[in-house]
């Protein structure tokens, strides 16, 4: 057993011969001082996306003389009478928040924080329709300033808020968070945001929680910010220890990339109740840091059922407790027993939380040495984007439509499996029965994520699981193509993707430029476009895709997708 002043790490059924000459390697070349010196050759001879994004190293220390600054302006927004934020982001931008916000917050003089993430038409509409837009701080945050669906939503909620409070006043209401020099900052000055935020050139998007990014969310639920940054000091510390065994992040790190680079490519995440939301964040740091150039270590963090517990020779699992849990403690016990390979962390306080999310910053960062890949770009996500863009020129991007004859259709459920029209049930058991022994299956849902909605995708999944003995994962469009969606185009082509879209009750349009009140752009077709070019990406890739278009009630629709898988 390990002890970081964070947390506790223990490590089961785990041979260190698996790992060990990778830690010697790890000692004898000083990857962990090279790390911290910035040294780009820890991951690969050339310099391309690495050494401009080590920022997130330092960033506890450099951005603590901050916190004033957020604490400050939380504090006015609080007096101006401000009584809930809306976060409008995607990825990096909204996920640490989410997590901060869920487990955390809001304190006694916070303000509830709740992040939009989706360009589903509904979900768009519930927010529209619920939010006081006189007390509402809409927060944009979009690195880049560019993000398609932050713009729209930024957009959207712009016009709402002219229209209920007039133009003079709206800007007021919003606050942006984006790189210096970003198209964003301009357009947030020039319509008069009531403050501008910056954030790190230097930090990529899913490492940058403590940078503004999450800082200012943070300051807004009434959290202490420089409590925050001290306890991923505290770890930054730790994680400075050159022999491993000192160096809890650097050997779980160590550990993952060594199983991976054996066969060992998912993980299996078992969460303390109270922190399941840190799963989201995890998922995208790990997925989209290695899941490139052929690799990649799938995080598996929603459970499907016993299948989820199910040891499996592609499969390792990690354990995080918050303080004594008897429930999570019964399935550690069961999966020793079982023989499986498992990682045990402990935190014993949310107050840990920093330190928690410093750690796996710097496990990926190991975990990405060891594989050999530059874990700070996303090369592929790229694809999705440009292949979004050409649907959005095509009007039969609409309806969720294909380039594939016209579908049989069963019971409003619309099937094609890799661009091919068939029969719903013959064709899932097609496609189902298509995959190998380290496959995995990933549940795509450009649907809107609500509760019900989300409760339905679960039993879908875990139908799948029970079905196939595989790991399922599953998540929400446009939402995951920010996070999973790298791993999905990057590694070596072992998933099943079964991607689902839904036609809308009820659409809006995606409001144009600032002086305008027209566009020909609806959120439906924005999220029909970001479902067709994410298919079109997939195959391009050779992935097998299989697409389900749900007509009707949703919810129903997921439960008679779940009956036929079985």
């Amino acid at each position: 057993m390990a002890l970081s002043l964070m947390m506790k790490i223990e490590l089961t059924n785990i041979d260190k011969s698996a790992y060990r000459f990778v830690t010697k390697n790890i000692e004898r070349n000083g990857v962990v001082g090279r790390i911290f010196r910035k040294d780009h050759t820890v991951w690969k001879d050339r310099d391309e996306e690495i050494g401009n994004r080590l920022g997130w190293l330092d960033a506890p220390e450099r951005f603590a003389g901050r916190c004033g600054d957020y604490e400050a302006f939380a504090a006015s927004v609080r007096s101006a009478g401000f009584r809930r934020v809306l976060l409008l982001g995607m990825g990096g931008s909204s996920l640490a928040p989410e997590v901060l916000s869920r487990i955390c917050g809001p304190g006694p003089a916070g303000l509830p924080l709740d992040v939009l993430d989706s360009t589903d038409p509904a979900a768009v509409l519930r927010f529209a329709r619920e939010l006081d837009f006189a007390r509402t701080l809409f927060l944009v945050s979009s690195k880049s300033g560019t993000t398609l669906e932050t713009t729209a939503l930024m957009n959207f909620f712009f016009s709402r808020t002219e229209e209920a409070l007039g133009r003079d006043n709206a800007g007021s209401r919003f606050v942006a968070i984006t790189d210096p020099g970003s198209g964003l900052e301009s357009e947030a000055r020039r319509r008069g945001f009531r403050a501008v935020f910056a954030g790190d050139p230097e930090i990529g998007g899913r490492f940058s929680v403590f940078s503004s990014f999450g800082l200012l969310p943070t300051a807004l639920l009434g959290m202490e910010t420089g409590r925050l940054l001290a306890s991923a000091r505290a770890e930054m510390a730790v994680c400075r220890a050159e022999r491993t065994d000192d160096n809890p992040a650097a050997l779980v790190g160590a550990v993952l990339g060594t199983l991976a680079s054996a066969g060992r490519d998912k993980v299996a995440f078992l969460l303390s109740s109270p922190l399941g939301a840190f799963g989201a964040w995890l998922e995208q740091l790990i997925a989209e840091s290695t899941g490139k150039d052929g690799r990649g270590i799938l995080p598996l963090v929603r459970s499907t059922g016993a299948s989820f517990d199910r040891p499996a020779e592609d499969k390792v699992f990690i354990s995080m407790s918050l303080g004594e849990d008897p429930v999570l403690s019964g399935r550690i016990s069961a999966l020793a027993a079982q023989g499986a390979p498992l990682v045990s962390l402990r935190m014993e306080s949310p107050d840990d939380l920093g330190g928690q999310f410093y750690f796996w910053e710097f496990a990926t960062a190991v975990a990405g040495a060891v594989l050999g890949i530059n874990p700070f770009d996303q090369p592929n996500v790229a694809l999705s984007k440009k292949k979004t863009e050409g649907a959005l020129q095509r009007p039969e991007a609409e309806g969720g439509q294909t380039d594939a004859p016209p579908p049989a259709k069963t019971d409003k459920l619309i099937l094609d499996l890799d661009g091919e029209a068939g029969p719903l049930e013959a064709g899932l058991r097609k496609f189902l029965d298509g995959r190998g022994e380290r496959d995995y299956l990933a549940v795509q849902a450009f649907l809107p994520p609500f509760h019900e909605v989300e409760a339905a995708l679960g039993r879908l999944a875990e139908r799948i699981a029970d079905r196939t003995g595989r790991p399922v994962a599953y998540d929400f469009g446009p939402r995951f193509l920010h996070s999973t969606g790298q791993i999905h185009k990057g590694d070596a082509g072992r998933g099943l993707f079964l991607q689902l879209t839904a036609s809308h009750a009820e659409d809006i349009p995606v409001p144009g430029a600032f002086e305008e009140r027209a566009s020909p752009l609806t959120f439906g077709r924005l999220i029909d476009a970001q479902a067709r070019g994410d298919r079109e990406a997939l195959r391009e890739k050779r992935r097998r895709i299989a697409h389900v278009h749900i007509e009707g009630g949703i919810v129903a629709g997921l439960r008679r997708l779940a009956d036929a898988v079985t």
